[in-house]
């Protein structure tokens, strides 16, 4: 278990101390929620950036990351949540976004924000989610509307608003939530009024100031090195024997500890205890490593936020058409459309560390030749995939596709539809940023 404290947020503001202590370490809000008989039965989990019981949030993506790598690795599942459940906020990228099949679902509730636009790829998602065996909630119920409606054959959980909901509206809400098989959840409880309300109207869970107000909860910071998460990466890629992916892994004891505390959390069930690399390792599987250290990498980006990020919504962007066009050219090659997207992830990275060619980030990185061909000579069918999705931004893909299928004539199955299809759904990777 991490070794954690719950802050006091009653000392002097100007101690040195404190400040000191707030540079050093990383924080995390949980607030209770309650059954109808008082019982504790989940944690709602909120985004803390220091001692401060409250938060300033800027980018809802990067906050959501922040909160699944303090919980999952920095303080560990067990020490946040001992046997309760998780409620965790997320937006709509967040939802498009692979990093969250990190969570074992088992454990934690997707809180779907209210900010979040419902349109029918949302909804296919939070369907193919919950088939993943995830709960769904919505976030911030006010009022009965046709959304809501159209929204509760696709959710498993309802937390309404105390504080907004118009009280003469609360009964037909509840009724209709309750109808349709949902659980309630009364969220914003401040007076004993209100929660004599709730309970009268059938809510099944309380959360709210009225029964406790957030704890924050503190741990030592680890700072991984974006180095080694790369190559990490870049060894998974090529999938690099077992000893090498343990053996980098092993020149950073922060990024270490962190997969050992992943790991050792209560989401792989484990029966016994890992102590080692290698075990850690074969525990999580080389994906969800992936999964893991591209979240870390997301949520360690604090010059410039997730949103507004040009190069984190190109990179994304990117790496997604090129996997998606991978799956149309070669459906029974799962490895080429893994090798396709990290192409596209790898294509950029000098940018990202500040080398002049991305001739000197991958003789850096080592990566395997079939990746680093492509993107340095335009090697192959990754080097005209990769072509492709740089005509694309461009804005000239169609003479760039007519051109490399001489090449490459699997290339003539991205027609001009099938080339708009795959750039949506690509697209859709990093539309959230561009929202204001």
């Amino acid at each position: 278990m991490a070794e954690i404290s719950i802050v006091r947020t009653d000392a002097s503001p100007g101690c040195a101390a404190r400040a000191h202590c707030e540079i050093d370490c990383l924080y995390l809000g949980r607030q209770p929620i309650l059954a109808r008989d008082g019982a504790l039965v989940a944690y709602e989990l909120l985004f803390r950036e220091s001692a401060a019981n409250r938060a300033f949030i800027c980018d809802d993506a990067q906050a959501t990351a922040r909160v699944v790598v303090n919980a999952m690795c920095s303080i560990g599942i067990s020490a946040t949540l001992g046997a309760h459940g998780g409620y965790i906020n997320v937006c709509r990228e967040m939802l498009f976004d692979d990093t969250v099949m990190l969570l074992p679902p088992e454990r934690f509730i997707l809180e779907v924000l209210e900010t979040v636009h419902v349109d029918t790829p949302l909804i296919e998602r939070i369907d193919k989610l919950r088939r993943a065996g995830f709960r769904i909630a919505l976030d911030d119920i006010c009022a009965l509307s046709d959304e809501l409606v159209a929204l509760l054959p696709h959710v498993d959980i309802v937390k309404v608003d105390f504080l907004s909901a118009a009280r003469n509206g609360l009964p037909a809400l509840a009724e209709a939530v309750k109808a349709r098989g949902k659980v309630l959840v009364a969220e914003k409880i401040e007076t004993r009024d209100d929660y004599a309300l709730a309970r009268e109207l059938g809510f099944d869970l309380f959360q709210g100031y009225y029964f406790a107000r957030p704890q924050v909860l503190s741990a030592r910071r680890g700072d991984p090195s974006r180095q080694s998460l790369l190559r990490m990466l870049a060894l998974i890629a090529s999938e690099a024997p077992l000893v090498e992916l343990e053996q980098e892994l092993k020149r950073s004891p922060d990024v270490v500890m962190q997969l050992l505390r992943l790991v050792n959390s209560s989401a792989y069930g484990l029966d016994r205890r890992i102590a080692s690399v290698r075990e850690a390792i074969l525990a999580a599987g080389t994906r969800q490593i992936a999964r893991w250290a591209q979240l870390l990498l997301y949520a360690s980006r604090s010059d410039m936020s997730w949103r507004s990020d040009p190069l984190a919504q190109l990179v994304g962007a990117r790496s997604r058409f090129m996997e998606l066009a991978a799956a149309r050219v070669r459906p029974d090659n799962e490895r080429f459309g893994d090798c396709a997207f990290m192409t596209g992830v790898f294509s950029l990275v000098h940018v990202l560390l500040g080398d002049a060619a991305p001739a000197d980030s991958i003789a850096h990185i080592g990566l395997v030749p079939e990746i680093g061909d492509a993107i340095m000579q335009r090697a192959g069918l990754l080097g005209a995939l990769l072509t492709i999705a740089e005509a694309a931004e461009a804005g000239h893909h169609e003479e760039v596709v007519h051109a490399m299928a001489h090449a490459h004539p699997e290339l003539s199955l991205l027609t001009p539809s099938a080339f708009a299809e795959l750039n949506l759904e690509a697209a859709m990777w990093s539309q959230a940023h561009e929202m204001a």
